[in-house]
C-alpha cells in the first residue's frame, strides 16, 4: 500500500524528487500535493503534484488529503528550516522525513533509497565540509599511516576518510579487541585492495609501540587514542595522567625516532584554560608535543574541537536510550551548553588542519554557534513523536566533577590566525622548552597511580598553569561545608548524561 506523502519544497529538488517517484512506485510512496511558501507556485502542477498551499498549512492540509508523511524536498535547508518543517508536521500529527544528501542532485538525480527520519544532526545544520580533495591526496596517496585509538568514535572515521585518498598502509592501533575487529572488518568490506594492519596495543605500552614502529614505519601517525569522559578522568585521575600525557608522550616519541614526517595529535576544546582532570592533561600533551617539535624533523601538530555527536558514551546516545527506557532524561544544569560536530565533520577537518598546519601548530576547528544542553534533549523527544515534559520527564542533576557550563572554543580572538580552509584556525601558542617540560613531566609522573583527584589536580596545574577551579569547586566553597558520601557522589553522577 502506498503512503499519503505531502513534498515539503516545490523547487528544483522538489521537481526531480517527484519525477524519480513517479518513476519508483516501489517506494510505496504516494504524493498528494507540494507545499510552498512562495505565492507564484500556489496551485501550479509539477509533474501531476499539485501545489496545494504554504508550509504553514500543514494541518488543515493533513487533514483535507489524508495525508500520512512528509519529506523534505528542499535542497540545502538549514538546520533552522528543518527544525520549524519538523515543528509543523508534529502538530500536524505526520511523520517527517529527509533525504540526505539532497543538496548534490548529481546529474539531476536523487538516492529516494536513502530517505529516513530527521535527526538531531539535520535540526542542528551543520553545513557539508568543503575539502582539499588535491591537497588530502598529496598529503595522504601512497604512504604508511598509523592511526591510534582507530576503533573508537574519531578514531574509526578517521580510518575510514584515510582510506579514501589510497594510503601505501593503514595501520589499525587499538587497545580493545572488538573495537578494533569492527573497524577492520569494516575496512575489508569497503576497502579491498587497501593493505591493512590491525594491531592490538595499549599506547602506554612502550615495547609493543617501538615493535610498532619499528615494522610499520609509519609516515603520517593520527593519534586519536585517549580518555576522553570528563567526570571519569575526576574519579580516575592517575589514569588520565598515565594514558592522555604519558600514553601521548610515548607515541610522540617513538614518531620522532623513527622518523615520521607528521604527527596529529587529536586535541580538544577542554584543553583551554582547563577546568577538569581531563582538559589539563590533554594540554600538557599539547605542551610536550609543541616541545618535542623545537627538536625534531618530524612534524607535530595538534587538532582542538569541541563534542561531536553520537561519538561512543556521549549524551545524544544517552538521551536516546533515557527517551526509549520512558525516561527522565537527565540533564546537569539548565545553562549547560556546549559546541557540536558530527563524526565526520570532524575527522574531515581533522586530516584537512593537519595537511595546512605547520610545525607546532594547535589547529582549531569552526564548532559554529554553541547549543543548550537542554534545547537539544527537548528537540531528540520530539523527535521521538513524544513531547517534552508531558511525555517525557526532564530533570536537572547538578554541575558534575570538572565540568563547565559552557567551553571555551580557543585562545583570544586577536591571537588566532585564519588559514586557506575557512573552517580551520591556528593559535598562535608559543611552544614551551623541551627541558622544562620534561623536567616537569617527570614530577608529575609520580602520580600515575594516584586515586587522590585533588592530588593530581595540584600536580597538574604545576606545569598547566592556566588550569582553573571547575563549577563544582567554586560551588563548594560557596556553599556550607558538607561532605558528600561516595554513595550520594554515584547516584547524582551516574544519573546525568555527559555534557562532552
Amino acid at each position: 500500500m502506498r503512503v499519503p506523502t505531502l513534498l515539503l519544497g516545490a523547487g528544483q529538488a522538489g521537481v526531480i524528487i517527484a519525477k524519480e517517484i513517479g518513476g519508483r512506485p516501489d517506494l510505496a510512496i504516494e504524493p498528494v500535493g507540494f507545499l510552498d511558501d512562495d505565492p507564484a507556485k500556489l496551485g501550479s502542477i509539477v509533474h501531476g503534484v499539485r501545489v496545494l498551499g504554504k508550509t504553514t498549512e500543514i494541518e488543515e492540509i493533513t487533514r483535507v488529503t489524508g495525508a500520512q508523511q512528509a519529506i523534505i524536498t528542499i535542497a540545502n535547508a538549514s538546520g533552522a528550516d528543518i527544525k520549524n518543517l519538523a515543528h509543523l508536521c508534529e502538530q500536524a500529527g505526520i511523520q517527517v522525513k529527509i533525504i540526505p544528501g539532497i543538496y548534490e542532485l548529481l546529474d539531476g538525480k536523487v538516492n529516494l533509497t536513502r530517505i529516513r527520519d530527521v535527526s538531531i544532526e539535520d535540526l542542528l545544520g551543520r553545513e557539508a565540509v568543503t575539502l582539499d580533495l588535491e591537497l588530502l591526496s598529496t598529503f595522504i596517496k601512497d604512504k604508511r599511516v598509523l592511526i591510534t585509538g582507530a576503533g573508537g568514535s574519531i578514531g574509526s572515521e578517521l580510518c575510514r576518510q584515510v582510506a579514501r585518498f589510497e594510503p601505501a598502509r593503514l595501520a589499525l592501533v587499538e587497545q580493545t579487541e572488538f573495537n578494533l575487529f569492527t573497524i577492520h572488518q569494516d575496512l575489508l568490506a569497503s576497502y579491498r585492495r587497501l593493505d591493512l594492519q590491525p594491531l592490538i596495543c595499549d599506547v602506554c605500552d612502550s615495547a609493543r609501540l617501538e615493535d610498532i614502529f619499528e615494522v610499520e614505519r609509519p609516515q603520517l601517525v593520527f593519534h586519536a587514542a585517549a580518555h576522553k569522559h570528563v567526570p571519569m578522568m575526576e574519579w580516575n585521575p592517575g589514569e588520565a595522567l598515565k594514558n592522555n600525557v604519558f600514553g601521548t608522550k610515548k607515541v610522540a616519541d617513538a614518531a620522532h625516532r623513527h622518523g615520521a614526517e607528521t604527527f596529529v595529535l587529536i586535541s580538544t576544546d577542554k584543553a583551554v584554560n582547563p577546568t577538569s582532570i581531563m582538559g589539563a592533561t590533554k594540554r600538557a600533551a599539547e605542551m610536550y608535543m609543541q616541545a618535542l617539535s623545537q627538536t625534531s624533523r618530524t612534524k607535530f601538530v595538534a587538532v582542538r574541537f569541541g563534542n561531536v555527536l553520537g561519538s561512543t558514551g556521549s549524551v545524544v546516545p544517552i538521551f536516546k536510550a533515557q527517551i526509549a527506557a520512558g525516561g527522565p532524561v537527565t540533564i546537569t544544569d539548565p545553562e549547560m551548553k556546549r559546541h557540536f560536530m558530527t563524526i565526520p565533520e570532524a575527522s574531515q577537518l581533522v586530516i584537512q588542519a593537519a595537511a595546512i598546519g605547520n610545525n607546532s601548530e594547535i589547529m582549531l576547528l569552526d564548532m559554529g554557534e554553541p547549543v543548550r544542553i537542554a534545547d537539544l534533549a527537548e528537540e531528540l523527544i520530539r523527535l521521538s513523536g513524544l513531547q517534552p515534559g508531558r511525555d517525557i520527564e526532564i530533570v536537572y542533576t547538578g554541575v558534575r566533577p570538572g565540568e563547565k557550563l559552557l567551553e571555551e572554543l580557543s585562545f583570544d580572538v586577536e591571537k588566532m590566525t585564519k588559514t586557506s580552509h575557512h573552517k580551520v584556525f591556528v593559535g598562535n601558542l608559543r611552544p614551551c622548552d623541551l627541558a622544562e617540560v620534561s623536567s616537569k613531566l617527570e614530577v608529575l609522573s609520580a602520580f600515575t597511580n594516584s586515586t587522590s583527584r585533588d592530588e593530581v589536580r595540584k600536580a597538574l596545574r604545576e606545569l598547566v598553569v592556566e588550569m582553573r577551579e571547575s563549577v563544582d569547586e567554586r560551588r563548594a566553597v560557596a556553599r556550607p561545608a558538607r561532605i558528600e558520601t561516595p554513595l550520594e557522589l554515584e547516584n547524582q553522577d551516574l544519573r546525568a548524561a555527559p555534557a562532552e
